[in-house]
């Protein structure tokens, strides 16, 4: 990026001139997500704009302030898009917030998740140093690593203004199958099918029903409907269904704090995926072939991260009730070593999101 660019000079001023913490923010459409933010807003929407755009080599470089509904648009076009399906929670949310933040849709579990699509990154750091890491397309792979860490630190180790992306075509044909069965006979069957090739392409179970979709070829996806059985979903149904799953507008993750239970929360539950039922109290919405299990209830802390713990995985609240505390599962002593250590190469000042991914970090 050309550091002359009036809104780059814009953030490269303000960062070199303050003195105080920096609440790096796009369209704020995750601020519920993670510890408490604060500082003085470094608002990152004006630098916006998609850089260079290659359809035929798969890769797009874009701007942090960007949205990414444009994003997402200017792909369709060229019936590509982004295969992990970032969630939308709201209008206005960036390219740079989706990077931050790390999250992904349903089809993560079958297509892999935001940082193994993230190519190159251009990052401010605190002494107002605009820094490039890995590049434009895919066999270049030098500083991938770094550009890879970008995804889900939520700008606590730096700026990120620009990111190179990998995108892949839009799949020809889809489907979706439901079925009625039990949470238990729901996770078996999942297991079963994960070890068949079959085009599934996402999984949700809830209140008693798994929806599966199926992406690929038109040949694959024909000859699995065939295969599986189950109820056809209208295909605009399906699609509608699965973009409120993407974007939390489900019944289900209708939670904030005008309708919370006394002591209710949104767990995000991340285990094997043959980790039979988890028996905590609450409702659960289970994705990704039984690896993602949402749950909203009244379960303590303690009992959720054991739980998840015994299971091999970890589990972050997701959603709750302010203030918040303990959002993500505390860190062993070597891998919080590892992360001070980062946040002091990138960020020694400690001005970029004070916090927001744990305490005192």
């Amino acid at each position: 990026m050309n550091t002359q660019d009036p809104e780059l000079k814009r953030l490269i001023d303000q960062v070199r001139s303050t003195h105080k913490a920096l609440n790096i923010q796009g369209g704020n459409t995750k601020h519920f997500y993670g510890e408490m933010s604060h500082g003085e807003v470094l608002d990152m929407r004006p630098l916006s704009g998609i850089s260079s755009y290659e359809p035929s080599e798969l890769v797009v470089t874009v701007r942090a302030g960007t949205s990414l509904f444009e994003l997402e648009a200017r792909l369709a076009e060229q019936g590509q898009c982004l295969p992990f399906e970032p969630p939308r929670f709201a209008e206005g949310g960036t390219v740079g917030g989706m990077v931050a933040a790390g999250l992904s849709g349903p089809s993560r579990a079958s297509v892999g998740c935001v940082r193994d699509y993230v190519l190159g990154t251009t990052v401010l750091n605190a002494q107002g140093e605009v820094l490039t890491f890995g590049g434009q397309v895919i066999k270049n792979v030098a500083g991938y690593d770094v550009s890879r860490v970008m995804a889900g630190s939520l700008g606590v180790l730096g700026v990120i203004c620009e990111v190179s992306l990998k995108v892949l075509p839009i799949a020809t044909a889809t489907a979706t199958r439901m079925f009625t069965m039990d949470e238990a006979s729901a996770l078996a069957q999942l297991n079963t099918w994960a070890g068949q090739p079959l085009p599934i392409r996402a999984s949700a179970w809830h209140h008693g029903q798994l929806h599966l979709r199926l992406a690929g070829a038109q040949a694959a996806v024909k000859a699995a409907c065939a295969q599986l059985g189950g109820t056809a979903i209208d295909p605009e149904i399906a699609a509608s269904w699965w973009d409120n799953v993407r974007d939390h507008q489900h019944k289900f993750f209708h939670l904030d704090n005008n309708h919370l239970a006394k002591g209710e929360h949104l767990w995000r539950i991340s285990v094997p995926a043959t980790t039979p039922a988890l028996g905590l109290q609450g409702t659960q919405f289970i994705e990704w072939g039984g690896a993602q299990r949402w749950l909203r209830g009244q379960a303590t802390v303690k009992q959720v991260r054991a739980a998840a713990v015994q299971a091999g995985g970890h589990a972050t609240l997701f959603r709750g009730a302010a203030p918040r505390t303990e959002v993500f599962t505390p860190l062993s002593a070597p891998l919080l070593r590892i992360h001070k250590g980062l946040k002091a190469a990138f960020d020694p000042r400690g001005i970029f999101n004070p916090g927001r991914l744990y305490p005192g970090l």
